[in-house]
């Protein structure tokens, strides 16, 4: 951390199995500093990567955004004070820009095998929303993701203690389906400074031809945009190929590797990327 006065910016940060990382976690959409609000002297930022390069030979950020500046902020700082600097491309995020419109407008533009599956699916399960946290569904919920196609959940006791906060600020939103009285899907939103978080959702592999995901998803849509009146949408990290049917955006999430050129542990990775800069000069890239 840094400070000067009552400005301060912080790297979260924890110790890797090479050098420092970004302290996130499984379930985390993106990674940025912490700073006082209104802080616009970087002169702090390049203090900490001045400091830091007497910690570690090596610091790596993952998921970094580009859009709000926090990429060109890190890097800026840590080439700037003699760090050798690689970007790379890590992961993908799928947004929605709502830009004004009804969930009618909205809907009316999505894809029309999506409208037709919606017009004929939507009847065969019943839809709870909630805003408030329930233990009984957040069960339910537990036990729809064991019989999913996700994979093993990274951290069930985080993710519900996360649920049940959300809850108590008001930012929580939850849908599940019920088909024949059993829960077949279910899915867990926030909803945070004009925009709409879909932080998890599954539903049993069995209701697959139910479509009961398709139907929470859109139940969902028109709550935070017809009566939270969010602004943008954000589906995560993943490439998935259904977030297309309903985003219109695609952000590149970033990996900001910086490594100390002086370091011995650092010259084969130096080596590796001098090596695939040549590689995609040689085929046009």
């Amino acid at each position: 951390m840094a400070q000067e006065g009552r400005a301060g910016i912080a790297l979260p940060l924890r110790k890797g199995k090479d050098g420092l990382e970004a302290l996130t976690n499984w379930y985390a959409f993106t990674w940025r500093e912490l700073q006082t609000n209104g802080l616009a002297n970087h002169t702090l930022l390049e203090e900490l990567a001045e400091d830091l390069a007497t910690h570690t030979h090596r610091v790596t950020f993952t998921k970094l955004p580009a859009e709000d500046g926090t990429l060109d902020r890190l890097s800026h700082a840590f080439h700037h004070t003699g760090w050798r600097v690689i970007v790379e491309p890590c992961d993908t995020n799928h947004v929605l820009h709502v830009a004004g419109r009804s969930y009618a407008e909205f809907f009316a533009d999505r894809p029309g095998a999506l409208r037709n599956t919606l017009k004929r699916k939507a009847k065969k399960v019943d839809v709870t929303l909630s805003t408030q946290f329930d233990a009984g569904q957040w069960v339910e919920y537990e036990a729809i993701y064991a019989e999913s196609w996700k994979p093993e959940e990274g951290d069930p006791v985080l993710l519900r203690n996360f649920a049940i906060n959300e809850s108590e600020a008001g930012r929580y939103r939850f849908a599940i389906a019920h088909h024949d009285g059993a829960p077949v899907a279910a899915q867990f939103w926030t909803v945070d400074g004009g925009t709409a978080y879909i932080h998890k959702l599954a539903h049993r592999t069995d209701a697959q031809k139910l479509s009961p995901g398709t139907t929470l998803t859109a139940a969902l849509f028109q709550r935070v945009i017809d009566t939270d009146g969010v602004e943008w949408v954000d589906f995560g990290t993943g490439d998935d190929p259904y977030k297309r049917d309903w985003m219109e955006q695609v952000r590149t999430r970033w990996r900001l590797t910086c490594l100390r050129a002086g370091s011995p542990l650092n010259w084969p990775y130096i080596a590796k990327a001098e090596i695939r800069k040549l590689v995609s000069r040689s085929n046009g890239v």
